[in-house]
């Protein structure tokens, strides 16, 4: 039962996720539909966020989803409602001074994703808030990203998938082939419209695009504004749907550097009076090797 909730999702729902991700947990979801054995895996379940010196990680990683339960969160996935909370604790936990939003995800619903981004952008001028593409922010987890203060990938990491997607699967033929008929009984004119026993009609078709642009207009105007440019140019230059890797991403402007996870950790810890010696001294020895070029 759960699968056949999972496909309908799929199948009636929007998504900012990668479309080969998207074709992936549809072949897997008819794989186990069709019988196919569980996998089973050692799962560990992600804490809220670790803290490294005065910097709290919080993870936001694999598919997106507004409420996944526990067992979606142990294989991989993050849950926005819990990505939430969690951020909002480190917000407010006075031993953390800044937050780093560490993001490895092709994407996922639409659901839930614009309020967390708009969490992130609104905690600007508060504590510092960054993101770091380590090493995949697509789609919803580009979104996300966007909204930090500062954006960050890792020199071998991609960013964009800037677009909204839904599928419909036709079962029609397949059905017909086995000798199952299904029929519906529904009032309401469109209840069962984009059904997986009946190829989609023009109206269901024209109706999924419709709900996909609105998403999409607020995914770019949310991007716009998260990134300061206007929306011609993440229309013009953000990828129109592709996946970037750092060094033009950084160049058209969807993220400010490239850096790896680590590095950008370290640049946020508190400057201490032998750091700040430190640096002063890399400074004094970048000057000198410059004056001799």
């Amino acid at each position: 039962m759960r699968n056949d909730f999972l496909i309908k999702f799929l199948n009636e729902y929007p998504m900012a996720i990668l479309p080969s991700k998207l074709a992936q947990i549809e072949a897997f979801l008819q794989f186990r539909l069709a019988g196919g054995p569980r996998v089973e895996f050692q799962a560990q379940q992600a804490p809220a966020y670790q803290v490294y010196g005065a910097v709290a990680v919080l993870p936001v990683f694999g598919s997106i989803l507004p409420r996944a339960d526990a067992c979606m969160e142990m294989s991989g996935g993050t849950s926005l409602d819990r990505a939430g909370a969690r951020f909002r604790q480190a917000i407010e936990d006075p031993a953390v001074g800044s937050i780093v939003l560490d993001v490895d995800s092709p994407g996922g619903s639409v659901y839930g994703v614009q309020e967390f981004a708009q969490e992130v952008y609104a905690a600007r001028g508060r504590k510092k808030v960054v993101a770091v593409a380590d090493h995949l922010a697509a789609s919803a987890a580009y979104w996300i990203a966007s909204a930090a203060e500062q954006f960050f990938v890792s020199p071998s990491g991609e960013v964009g998938s800037i677009g909204v997607v839904a599928m419909h699967v036709d079962y029609s033929e397949n059905l017909k082939t086995e000798g199952i008929k299904v029929t519906y009984v529904h009032a309401g004119e469109h209840k069962v419209e984009g059904n997986q026993a009946e190829p989609l009609g023009d109206d269901a078709k024209a109706f999924i695009q419709q709900r996909v642009d609105e998403y999409y207009e607020a995914f770019v105007g949310a991007v716009a504004r998260n990134r300061g440019v206007t929306r011609a140019k993440v229309l013009k230059d953000f990828g129109q749907g592709r996946v970037y890797g750092a060094d033009q991403a950084k160049a058209v402007g969807m993220v400010d550097r490239v850096a790896p996870l680590q590095e950008v950790i370290r640049g946020l810890q508190p400057r201490t009076r032998t750091n700040r010696a430190a640096a002063s001294a890399e400074a004094d020895i970048a000057a000198a090797v410059l004056k001799a070029s």
